[in-house]
This record gives structure tokens, sequence and C-alpha cells, in this order.
């Protein structure tokens, strides 16, 4: 049955790559569809991203606390490194002190 489970997913996996490719031949000149495009793949990372955030600590204040950090560093266009571990270091504070 696992099988049979795999080549299905197969199946479409495949048919969801390849349609696009046989419908759309020419390139897309739209102006506003590329742009939409363009953050599609932006868009998807962080709708997968965002929600593991706040499950991933044991409270959502912690999470907060590291969500806000790595925005505020982010914002002010710091390393991804950087915003990393200050990321971690304010989970790591904010639930060592709760």
């Amino acid at each position: 049955m696992a099988i049979l489970y795999i080549t299905v997913m197969a199946f479409v996996t495949y048919l969801i790559r390849v349609i696009p490719l046989t419908f759309f031949r020419k390139k897309i000149e739209n102006p506003y569809i590329q742009s939409f495009l363009y953050y599609v793949p932006y868009t998807c990372l962080t709708a997968m991203t965002f929600p593991a955030i706040f499950y991933a600590t044991n409270s959502v204040l912690s999470a907060l606390a590291g969500v806000v950090a790595a925005v505020v560093l982010a914002f002010y266009n710091k390393s991804l490194v950087t915003v990393a571990a200050a990321a971690c270091m304010a989970v790591f504070l904010v639930e060592h002190f709760l």
C-alpha cells in the first residue's frame, strides 16, 4: 500500500511541475504577474516558518521576544548570523527569567 501512496504522490508532484511548462510557453511580460511570481518563494517560506517560531519555544512570550529582536536587527541591515544569534539569545533570556 505504501508503494501506491508514493507513486500517487510522485505523479501529483510531477503534474504540478509539468502543467505550467506545457501551458505557458511564452515569456510572461505582464509586470503585475511578474512581480507576483517574484514574491511567491518569500511568501511560502514565511508561511511555513512563522508559525513554527511560536511553537518552538516553551512560551509565546519568549517567541515574541525573539521575533522582535530579529525584526529590529534585520531592519537595521545586520548580518544573518547576528540576527539569528540575537534572536536565540533573546529567547534564552526570556525563558530563563520566566
